[in-house]
């Protein structure tokens, strides 16, 4: 279980067990309801392929749309198109969030803003958000975005700039419906679809360019 969902799952269990005691029933629906939200929380062990110069995906999920698009503003990428992955996740999904690819953490940038539904194409830039900008160990910079959906309340993010990070570790987290966005250095080769299910820190996403390709 990922560490930010232990006081939520506690928390149901120690309502439950009042409810249980003030009234002596509820025992099933809220050990029902404690286990259904440690299971939200589940942080599954993740086995990253063998391959460089890739970009793994981010999260489990679908892929909802594949388009070059401008960067937003906040990951201080360059101001071209570039392909964008968008992945959404139903309340049913892992919501644990993992590196792309090896490399250090050059900026993290959270923005508030609105809780539309995290499949709308606008959310990208209307919804409260969380950009993290790394840097590969072969130079090249990419862009991965939390994004709050219309039951998300609550975005999680454990690493700061400077931070080391290798493909497929977990680094963050996003409470119930949400979306992850990962905008990738242009010339890279999109390797999923619109509608292919992934899987975070496994699913390949793209082969990157060499640096001052």
């Amino acid at each position: 279980m990922h560490p930010g969902g232990r006081p939520l799952v506690a928390g149901v269990a120690v309502a439950a067990a009042l409810v249980r005691a003030v009234t002596g029933r509820g025992a099933v629906a809220g050990a029902i309801a404690a286990g259904a939200t440690a299971a939200f929380f589940r942080n599954p062990r993740r086995v990253r392929p063998p391959l460089d110069g890739v970009a793994l995906s981010a999260a489990d999920g679908t892929v909802a749309t594949v388009s070059d698009v401008l960067p937003p503003p906040e990951l201080d990428l360059p101001r071209i198109a570039a392909p964008r992955v968008s992945v959404f996740l139903s309340v049913l999904d892992v919501h644990v969030q993992r590196i792309p690819a090896d490399g250090r953490v050059l900026a993290v940038e959270y923005r508030p803003g609105r809780f539309l539904s995290a499949d709308l194409d606008k959310a990208s830039e209307d919804n409260e958000r969380n950009a993290l900008l790394l840097e590969t160990t072969t130079g090249v910079r990419l862009g991965v975005v939390q994004i709050a959906g219309l039951l998300a309340r609550r975005i999680v993010c454990d690493v700061r700039p400077g931070t080391e990070v290798a493909a497929g570790e977990t680094y963050g987290l996003i409470r119930f419906g949400s979306r992850v966005d990962v905008y990738l250095p242009p010339g890279s080769r999109v390797t999923v679809a619109v509608g292919q299910r992934t899987i975070g820190g496994e699913t390949v996403l793209a082969e990157l360019p060499t640096r001052g390709s």
